[in-house]
């Protein structure tokens, strides 16, 4: 995200600007829209390095490092909806709103049996969709689901949740096994540090958490 100034600002910000600095070359981004984009790219020599969830379907282009950093993902309802658990949502004609090739959604795709994904074009625009669509319920990391509750008012978040998302850098696998070796440890590195628990706590980033040492 952006600061006041128009600045890009966040910890995997933090994070590159560090490895930029390590390294001693200048770091220039590469703007997507979507996770889901940065990861369609990763074979066409775009980008050097990101930060993205780890998922197996993007493992094929990209090399990742160990987790970096942990996120909860669950679900959000109306607030007179029947649905009270995380494990009752897969049932037949039930519509859920999700954030288009996101790490959950490609979970998501994966697990879900009978029930129906209906795909958002970003994570702040699932909850939008969500009620634009009539749907029964979104998905999407519970910062972002607080702050639609928050926002819109007459929902609720279902306790618990359906998958931690394991957020880490990577490489294109094109780069060779020492580039990858080279960025997996540099992350635990950042772990062990304390550097990625002070960028969690200097930009007040809430649900989400460092990861074990791998």
């Amino acid at each position: 995200m952006k600061d006041a100034s128009g600045e890009l600002q966040g910890v995997a910000v933090d994070v590159l600007q560090e490895l930029g600095r390590r390294l001693g070359v200048p770091v220039k981004y590469v703007m997507y829209e979507t996770p889901g984009k940065v990861a369609d790219d990763a074979s066409n020599d775009k980008w050097d390095a990101s930060v993205l969830a780890i998922e197996p379907t993007r493992a094929a282009t990209i090399a990742f490092s160990p987790p970096m950093t942990e996120i909860h993902a669950t679900y959000l309802v109306r607030a007179d909806s029947r649905f009270t658990k995380v494990t009752e949502l897969d049932s037949p004609g039930t519509r859920i709103a999700v954030n288009e090739k996101a790490g959950y959604d490609l979970y998501l795709t994966r697990e879900i049996r009978h029930a129906t994904l209906l795909r958002a074009p970003s994570s702040p625009a699932v909850v939008d969709h969500f009620i634009q669509e009539k749907a029964d319920v979104a998905a999407n990391v519970k910062q972002q689901l607080e702050i639609d509750a928050k926002r819109l008012g007459g929902l609720r978040l279902l306790p618990g949740r359906f998958m931690v998302i394991q957020q880490a850098m990577g490489c294109q696998r094109s780069r060779g096994t020492e580039a990858a070796t080279q960025l997996a440890r540099f992350v635990e590195e950042m772990k062990s540090s304390g550097f990625v628990a002070e960028a969690l706590a200097r930009h007040k980033v809430e649900g989400a958490s460092v990861a074990p040492a791998a």
